[in-house]
């Protein structure tokens, strides 16, 4: 489903070269459930935008079901990736003028779904993840789990094979937290492939391996079971 081979990522900094990814290799199944954690800075969200297609590499192959990501035109790319790829940042990136609904309907609307189509999928989505009486509220009406349930519900629109979160916890509190991270439980077994950075040791233990990134190298990759048995 998703592979790197020998991806590095440096670029220049005051002068200086930074090295943000040296040399990944990685291999994601279809159906898998990946947390990615380490330090900050060690470069999990570089290795995640690449993965997304969304971050080119200084040398190196990323592959999505065979294809080459980075060897397509970027109008190729973001094609590719509107058709397989959901993303969930820990800032939600909602739209603050939108209602949740609205919000939701977005990437239905890119797709050029119907009014009709795009509001019942919308009112679906909002449905499952647990905000029905929310639909006509704007972000700023909602609290901060609500936000995220609203980004979780646009990421979904677009019945993406891959999920991709980077430090989707990261602004709620642990009872929240729980729920979004059985959300994604929930996303894996339909099948999804999720891959998600967090540097929360609770959270990242939930998925079925660990990859662990050290200034930019990973530098171990465990099955649940023994992943964070020396943490």
């Amino acid at each position: 489903m998703l592979r790197m081979e020998n991806v590095s990522k440096s670029y220049r900094h005051r002068g200086q070269t930074v090295i943000a990814l040296d040399g990944a290799c990685v291999d994601i199944a279809k159906g898998e459930f990946v947390s990615v954690v380490g330090p900050s800075g060690s470069g999990k969200s570089t290795l995640l935008l690449m993965l997304g297609g969304m971050l080119s590499p200084s040398q190196g192959r990323v592959l999505l079901e065979g294809q080459s990501l980075y060897d397509l035109t970027s109008d190729a790319r973001a094609r590719l990736r509107k058709k397989n790829v959901g993303f969930v940042f820990q800032t939600f990136n909602l739209v603050p003028y939108l209602t949740a609904l609205e919000n939701v309907q977005v990437p239905l609307f890119l797709a050029g779904a119907d009014d009709k189509m795009q509001e019942q999928a919308a009112v679906g989505l909002l449905e499952r993840v647990g905000l029905a009486d929310r639909l006509d509220h704007k972000p700023s009406e909602l609290s901060v789990g609500q936000q995220q349930r609203v980004a979780l519900a646009r990421m979904l629109a677009n019945d993406p094979a891959v999920i991709l979160a980077d430090e989707p916890t990261g602004n709620l509190d642990p009872e929240t937290s729980q729920q979004i991270i059985e959300f994604f439980e929930e996303f894996n077994e339909e099948g999804r492939t999720v891959v998600m950075v967090t540097h929360d040791p609770k959270a990242a233990e939930r998925a079925k391996r660990t990859l662990r990134l050290q200034n930019g190298a990973i530098i171990s990759q465990k099955e649940r079971e023994e992943a964070f048995r020396a943490a």
